[in-house]
């Protein structure tokens, strides 16, 4: 083979060799690009699935609608009692919870008498977590039933009638919320289309919601939770345990020298309103007594 040949072949080869070098360094560039726009396709997707949960969580915590006369940022605590009453007892309660419903069973008497004589100014949080434990919806049912009863005007009324009626934890009775209608019959006044279509239609869900991230955010893993003037006093205050006895004496001894508060500064619950097919015109006008 003559040296010509030879070269012509060594050249030959060598462009091959180069030809593969290049091609293989160009299917790299491919893949090293493919690699970025795969992670930054990921990045602007996680991005985005972020941005929706921030959003989610940003809207969800500001309820769509809250019942009339709720207090506090986004009105998410229901009030009972007069405003400017000396004293404030915050209750943090769940309507499954148990012993939420002893503690009522027990205090509803003496509360409702301490905010009527002006002593306390009541601020209810309504939370719902239990049915997330134990599974069911009757924790954000009964929320909601509580919540078309302030809406109403007969908050107290109806809270003290639930309670005392209160399911077992587990049975989840309230699932169904027909038994919550059934409920508002006790409390003259109550029971009225616009009510039963608040429940059915669950009108503050999205409040009730917001009320149990609240809580959820407070510090406070447990109901009832029950402070004066900010302070824990159930099951215990120090060493002394709560009974209507003491309580009464721990709101004696924080109003000593200041003023009672007037029922008449704010009401517990909105004005009820009526119409002429929700009112017997035999009867006279029901009272709130909420």
């Amino acid at each position: 083979m003559s040296d010509k040949n030879r070269e012509g072949k060594r050249t030959a080869r060598e462009r091959m060799r180069e030809e593969r070098v290049a091609e293989a360094s160009r299917d790299a560039r491919r893949k090293k690009l493919l690699v970025i726009g795969a992670v930054v396709l990921v990045l602007l997707a996680a991005g985005g699935i972020g941005f929706a949960v921030q959003s989610g969580r940003s809207s969800s915590d500001t309820p769509t609608a809250s019942p009339a006369g709720a207090i506090g940022p986004k009105n998410l605590v229901i009030p009972d009692g007069p405003a400017n009453a000396p004293a404030t007892l915050t209750v943090y309660e769940d309507p499954r919870c148990p012993a939420c419903g002893a503690f009522e069973r027990e205090f509803a008497p003496t509360v409702d008498q301490l905010q009527d004589q002006g002593k306390i100014y009541g601020n209810y949080h309504i939370v719902s977590f239990i049915d997330r434990h134990d599974g069911g919806k009757g924790s954000k049912n009964g929320a909601n039933a509580l919540a078309c009863a302030q809406d109403a005007g007969y908050f107290r009324a109806y809270h003290d009638v639930l309670y005392r009626n209160q399911p077992d934890e587990t049975v989840d009775t309230w699932k169904d919320k027909s038994k919550l209608i059934d409920l508002s019959k006790q409390v003259p006044g109550l029971d009225t289309p616009t009510f039963e279509s608040c429940v059915n239609t669950n009108k503050f869900g999205s409040w009730v919601s917001a009320v149990e991230q609240d809580f959820d955010k407070s510090g406070y893993t447990s109901t009832p939770t029950v402070l004066l003037n900010g302070k824990p006093i159930y099951p215990k205050n120090g060493n002394d345990e709560i009974t209507p006895d003491n309580l009464v004496k721990w709101v004696d001894e924080a109003n000593q020298g200041k003023t009672l508060g007037t029922t008449g500064s704010a009401s517990a619950s909105p004005a009820p309103t009526s119409t002429a097919a929700e009112t017997d015109p035999n009867q006279p006008p029901a009272s709130p007594t909420g």
